[in-house]
């Protein structure tokens, strides 16, 4: 399931370009929104993806070898540990996995040069050597190759990260998010179990959240905007960072909105956003502010929090 960290980025990347248009109306922002968390769920398939491809690539040099006239006993003879790998094999099996794939009408056909690259960079991989030697031969040392493979290999590659920058906006801050997401995958991988794709949402509450999250936040920016103005009076208000004031009015919208999460919760969620998001000292102005601003709110009863252990939360 996509992590409320990625949903909440996700509302705030579509606030600032609704921001700078001015004219979208909330219906259609709203629906913009969606269309990016779908395109959140795409990635974490395509990654998924991108194993059976290079194994099925690898399938490939390995008939060329074999096909040579004269080829090498290492060539006629290939180890075939990689390309018969059980996790790759069933991803590749999965009827589920495919028929999303073919919903969504995705793939990377059109990135035979990706493929070929991360091919060659596994084959040089001192992991994947090691891997392809081994004596056992289970399904554990599968997974916890392919893993590795995840996060070593792929998930790092500065290709990749190329590649998908071109072919979506947006995919560029996604790739971490989604690649804790496919680790997540794998680690809850049975040995006689489907693959255990998760949902795009962790239950109905995640998909109803960001979507009130967001709505609450735009219908009551003008009023949030007031408060941030009151505390930041020290500060040119003109001169914020854009970012920093839907930041911190994301912020105030879900500490009174959302009565279960607690404020702590909130204050530090959209503190670690604001190191990646805005500039170098943000952090710890937006930090300021929301404490002076949750004091107030808190004071006046506008914050209150229910649930098991959230009563009188502080």
């Amino acid at each position: 399931m996509i992590s409320r960290r990625l949903l909440r980025v996700k509302a705030l990347q579509i606030l600032y370009a609704c921001r700078a248009s001015e004219n979208d109306s909330l219906h259609n922002t709203e629906k913009e929104l969606i269309f990016s968390i779908e395109k959140s769920y795409d990635l974490y398939h395509l990654i998924l993806l991108l194993l059976v491809d290079i194994s099925n690539y690898a399938v490939q040099r390995t008939d060329i070898a074999r096909s040579k006239y004269f080829p090498t006993d290492e060539e006629a003879n290939p180890n075939t540990r990689f390309i018969n790998n059980r996790i790759i094999t069933r991803i590749s099996d999965s009827r589920k996995f495919v028929q999303y794939l073919e919903t969504r009408k995705i793939g990377w056909s059109n990135e035979e040069e990706l493929i070929k690259s991360l091919y060659r960079n596994l084959l040089e991989w001192n992991v994947y050597q090691e891997y392809m030697n081994i004596p056992e031969d289970s399904f554990n040392q599968d997974k916890k190759f392919i893993s590795r493979m995840v996060a070593e290999l792929i998930l790092p590659n500065e290709y990749l990260q190329q590649v998908l920058e071109e072919q979506s906006i947006y995919w560029n801050d996604d790739l971490e998010f989604i690649g804790s997401m496919v680790i997540k995958t794998l680690s809850r991988w049975k040995e006689n179990g489907e693959i255990p794709i998760l949902s795009m949402f962790s239950n109905e509450d995640d998909r109803l959240y960001v979507i009130d999250l967001f709505r609450k936040t735009v219908l009551h920016a003008d009023e949030y905007q007031d408060l941030i103005k009151k505390f930041s009076e020290n500060w040119d208000f003109e001169r914020l960072a854009v970012m920093d004031i839907l930041i911190m009015q994301m912020a105030i919208s879900e500490a009174i909105h959302f009565p279960s999460i607690p404020a702590k919760v909130t204050l530090n969620e959209y503190i670690e956003i604001s190191k990646y998001y805005s500039t170098e000292k943000s952090s710890y102005f937006i930090n300021g502010i929301l404490d002076k601003i949750f004091l107030l709110l808190r004071t006046d009863e506008k914050i209150k929090k229910t649930g098991r252990g959230l009563i009188g939360e502080v």
